[in-house]
């Protein structure tokens, strides 16, 4: 097949749009993949369309493989079925909601476990019937308070969903490990350099779960990689070493100091080595003080009165040299939405004094504590004393006061030990591509699906949800794979196989360009043919660059000696060819 690009729908741009932060963003605008049609929300165009949907035969091809079975449900959807699971609540202000002319609610659907499992509930009876895994390639929508990036983050977006469903465990280990091998088919064919990461199941629910990251220095997401072993993990799903409890026995008693102007952290350590203050006979850091961080929890749906719950003050402790993470934070409280305390709750809680908060203080006001793992029974620490310039020093673990639990809330640092005991982590940033659940039963239960065993017993299926962000796989590969001078497609997403250029006003060079087209088609390859007739060589060269195709031939000042050049944008190698063999050498240089 021939596309002219005298015909073809296509503005390319030489400026880098406005509001473009990421090369993906950039790129797919200026070369006319994408527009822009309001914040989070773009229309592909036809080059673009031609990338997304080889991206998802790509998909579907492997999807099928395994068994999977294709159908595609509505985007929007009653309310009904998300209130049987609370995610009509939990979803917070990501859901788009809305009502039809009779004021009933629906949702545009951010994401189908309740649809495949009424649908599984309402085909099947029998043990019979399964297992069963089916899948749809369908557009989200998930109301980002900031979408950006363009097509990495926006509000609708197109995703490669499925779920299994299984009359056991072990059926359900089997349907995972299926989908874990498909991903990465899916992912070495599209040539994505990426990571598998452990990581947390979020608002979906679930046990096993695992991430592919796409490795980019532009990515929103921060995993860790272990020196000695082969551990990688998102960094909301990395578990923290906990230190062996150490004996109260002994220890002194806690005394409070007058600390004037210390409420940083590296104030306060200032002032205990300035004070001759040790830790162990050593002197003071960082990691000896702890850190608390007052936020504002609010536990999705309703108090025993059936009013919305309110936000309740949580005290976070961390070591002092950490910072808290909200990603991890987040994730450690989902579903409950988390912000940090504002001014005008530290001014309706005297209690609490900026800069000078204490684990005593908000536990004898009624303020739930949260503390780091490496927070245990025994520990000695300096921390706010809850008055304006004093702390405490030597304020022990199950002496003066005890935590009302543990999260997984402080950043994660490069040197940290591994969580397998092998070695110690690295950080890298990633872009999520794919993200494998073992769901169990939540939401077959939910939905009481009950299916008669071998036995003719009732039993409930057991299920693992599966995604991939299609769409986002458009704008990782453009991501990964473009150099300085544009994009780059691999020959598996690629719009065309070969890109020919008249770079030659002469009516003989045309000709043979014209005819190099059809012979390059005749033999099986899909040809973007540039034959504007009023465009300057330099400009069909600075397009063809940007637009990407694999290979690119151009029709030039050789031809008068029988010669055509072939540039190969993967590897940036620039070869002469004689022109009577010149479909011969690029069907074997695209083979290869």
């Amino acid at each position: 097949m021939i596309t002219r690009m005298s015909h073809l729908f296509l503005r390319t741009l030489r400026d880098d749009p406005a509001d473009a932060e990421v090369p993906s963003h950039k790129l797919l605008v200026r070369a006319g993949y994408i527009r822009r049609v309001a914040p989070g929300v773009y229309s592909w165009l036809p080059l673009g369309l031609k990338v997304l949907r080889r991206v998802e035969d790509v998909v579907r091809q492997e999807m099928n493989a395994i068994g999977a079975q294709e159908l595609a449900f509505p985007a929007l959807l009653p309310r009904e079925a998300y209130e049987t699971t609370g995610r009509w609540e939990e979803y917070g202000d990501a859901l788009f909601r809305l009502k039809d002319r009779k004021n009933a609610d629906y949702l545009l659907g951010p994401t189908h476990e309740e649809m495949f499992t009424s649908v599984v509930k309402s085909e099947f009876t029998s043990y019979k019937d399964f297992p069963v895994t089916l899948y749809q390639i369908q557009n989200k929508y998930r109301d980002e308070e900031r979408p950006r990036a363009g097509i990495l983050r926006g509000r609708e977006f197109i995703m490669k969903d499925s779920y299994s469903f299984n009359m056991n465990d072990e059926g359900l280990e089997e349907s995972y490990q299926l989908h874990r091998g498909a991903y990465q088919r899916i992912f070495n064919t599209l040539g994505i350099e990426y990571a598998i990461c452990y990581a947390t199941s979020g608002a979906m629910g679930g046990s096993a779960s695992e991430e592919f990251l796409a490795i980019a220095d532009n990515g929103e997401d921060t995993f860790v990689r272990s020196t000695e072993s082969d551990y990688a993990a998102n960094v909301e799903a990395v578990e923290t070493t906990v230190p062996d409890a150490r004996p109260i026995e002994g220890q002194p008693e806690a005394q409070e100091y007058e600390t004037p102007d210390s409420e940083t952290i590296a104030a306060l350590v200032d002032w205990a080595n300035g004070e001759g203050v040790t830790i162990d006979g050593r002197a003071v850091e960082a990691a000896d003080t702890l850190k608390c961080i007052v936020t504002k929890v609010t536990e999705p749906g309703t108090d025993e009165d059936g009013n919305e719950n309110q936000p309740q003050l949580t005290g976070i402790l961390v070591p002092g040299n950490r910072e808290v993470d909200m990603k991890r934070l987040e994730a450690s409280l989902e579903p409950a939405i988390v912000e940090l305390a504002s001014d005008e709750d530290f001014k309706n809680n005297p209690f609490l004094v900026k800069g000078y908060v204490g684990p005593r203080g908000l536990k004898s006001n009624g303020v739930r504590v949260l503390a780091d793992p490496r927070v245990v029974e025994g520990s000695s620490w300096i921390t706010g004393a809850d008055a304006k310039n004093r702390h405490v020093v030597g304020l022990v673990v199950g002496r003066d006061f005890t935590p009302d639990g543990y999260i997984e809330a402080a950043e994660v640092l490069e040197g940290d030990p591994s969580p397998d005991g092998k070695g110690t982590l690295t950080l890298a940033r990633g872009i999520e591509i794919g993200h494998i659940f073992q769901l169990g039963r939540k939401y077959t239960e939910a939905f009481d699906v009950q299916i008669l065993d071998e036995n003719g017993k009732r039993a409930v299926p057991t299920m693992g949800s599966y995604g991939i962000g299609v769409s986002r796989l458009v704008a990782v590969i453009a991501e990964q794979m473009a150099d300085e001078k544009g994009l780059r497609w691999p020959l598996s997403v690629a719009p065309f196989d070969v890109h020919v250029v008249i770079a030659n006003k002469d009516a003989a060079a045309g000709e043979a360009a014209q005819q190099l087209a059809e012979d390059l088609s005749a033999a099986g390859l899909e040809v973007l043919f540039d034959d504007r007739p009023k465009v300057s060589p330099g400009v069909k060269f600075k397009d063809a660059e940007l637009l990407g195709m694999p290979l690119v031939v151009v029709v030039g000042r050789g031809f008068a000696d029988g010669k055509v050049e072939l540039r190969n944008r993967l590897t940036g190698e620039t070869t002469e060819l004689d022109y009577v063999s010149a479909v011969g050498s690029i069907k074997t240089i695209r083979e290869q």
